[in-house]
């Protein structure tokens, strides 16, 4: 079950300003999204000294799929530990707002596998060396090996109010959003660029028609958000994509086809 908001103080709620229905990422989505901007994290094994205690490990890993996958020592402690007991955590976490409790984090829970042979270690070292080229000098060591945790469990964590536990199966059929990676080019480009086009689409989209301005703080294949400042202060604003978009000229077209439309409806 996910969760998007922390309960209220009981007080009546607010009514949204938009749509509350519009398409966005499933945590899912998110989970996966978060995991393929980021190469390092902390990989938890159970320690055999003192035995059967957390042991938590900085390591770089790459995602082959829904798998994250490792190029580790023998010689490392976590690897010793996975060979006494496979069970193991990945937690990774983002750390681009200024509060750290703000930023999104992802833990991954299942058992740890030695790749000896085969398909799998064959893509397992393709994926690694996608992210770390410079694991290639030191590839064909002896005492260096790929390993895979399969993914027994999932929970996600995006910030205040915005938590739950994936099914593996739904974090498995969740893909990374295309559009992460241009995300802050695209924001800062709309604020510094557009704030005119952000007013209009509060004006003509949503309820928020006593809007003076208004900055988008986010955005992904399914649509993207504003802060809109009201007579009541900033609130919250999505919008969504007539369909879902797979590179950031698909949302330049977009943004611009909507902001066309809104000028047209206040005309």
């Amino acid at each position: 079950m996910s969760k998007d908001a922390h309960a209220g103080s009981g007080g009546e709620a607010e009514a949204p300003l938009y749509d509350t229905n519009v398409a966005t990422p499933t945590h899912g989505e998110r989970a996966r999204t978060l995991l393929a901007g980021i190469r390092t994290g902390t990989l938890s094994t159970l320690a055999k000294e003192p035995a059967g205690y957390p042991y938590g490990s900085f390591v770089t890993f790459a995602m082959d799929g829904a798998a994250p996958v490792f190029f580790i020592s023998d010689l490392a402690e976590h690897t010793r530990n996975l060979r006494a007991d496979p069970r193991a955590s990945l937690l990774v976490a983002e750390s681009v707002a200024a509060d750290p409790l703000a930023n999104g984090r992802v833990t991954l829970v299942g058992r740890g596998r030695r790749l000896d042979a085969g398909e799998e270690r064959d893509t397992a070292r393709q994926a690694y060396l996608a992210v770390h080229a410079g694991a290639a000098y030191y590839m064909d060591y002896a005492d260096f090996g790929f390993w895979r945790l399969d993914v027994l469990g999932v929970r996600y964590i995006g910030g205040y109010g915005r938590m739950s536990w994936v099914e593996p199966e739904a974090f498995a059929a969740g893909a990374p959003d295309p559009i992460a990676p241009h995300a802050r080019a695209i924001l800062d480009h709309m604020n510094a660029d557009h704030g005119d086009a952000m007013l209009a689409y509060c004006h003509a989209f949503t309820r928020a028609t006593d809007a003076t301005a208004a900055r988008m703080t986010g955005i992904d294949r399914y649509g993207f958000e504003l802060s809109a400042v009201t007579g009541r202060g900033p609130r919250p604003i999505r919008l969504a994509f007539p369909a879902p978009l797979e590179s950031p000229e698909d949302a330049r077209r977009e943004l611009v086809a909507l902001a066309r439309r809104a000028r047209e409806q206040s005309a």
